[in-house]
């Protein structure tokens, strides 16, 4: 890779990493292995960082590439054996952020997995429509569709409606 590759890698590292472990957490990762699956989606980036300045739709390549990293490793035997940790229970500062990213996690488990994937690449990542479609192989209308419906199931979570009546 040529030096200005490389810059264009490093600033592309440095202004996306933050969105794809956002991404990733909020696609059911806990927070160490979002940063695994962060760093092992740039690592195929880089392999591949051609490919990747060359698609029509830079964003959606790349969050396709997470989401392939993600199913990737939870196609493995670890996966299948792994009993999901307790929170640790450590106390944070910031605990009403806490609550609040607690009730999201929850309500977004309640969702199908498409559901979920189209909710976090759409709102959190904040992709468009199209970009999102393309990221997940799907028409624009499923993406529609599945938001539709995942939207209303959110409305219906208990998990929120606790959170906004403990908020008013």
């Amino acid at each position: 890779m040529d030096a200005t590759s490389e810059a264009s890698f490093a600033e592309f590292v440095r202004t996306q990493w933050r969105d794809l472990v956002r991404a990733a957490i909020f696609l059911g990762a806990g927070p160490d292995e979002a940063e695994d699956l962060a760093q092992q989606t740039l690592v195929r980036c880089y392999a591949s960082w051609q490919r990747v300045t060359d698609a029509t739709n830079r964003d959606a390549y790349v969050y396709r590439m997470l989401l392939n990293q993600l199913r990737d490793a939870r196609r493995t035997r670890w996966w299948r054996s792994r009993v999901d940790a307790e929170p640790d229970g450590r106390v944070d500062d910031a605990s009403s952020q806490v609550v609040i990213a607690d009730a999201i996690h929850q309500a977004l488990d309640g969702l199908s997995k498409p559901q979920r994937d189209v909710v976090v690449l759409r709102y959190f990542v904040q992709l468009t429509e199209a970009q999102t479609a393309a990221a997940l192989g799907v028409p624009v209308g499923t993406v529609k569709s599945r938001l539709s419906r995942a939207l209303a199931g959110l409305a219906d979570s208990h998990h929120l409606t606790e959170l906004s009546e403990e908020h008013q």
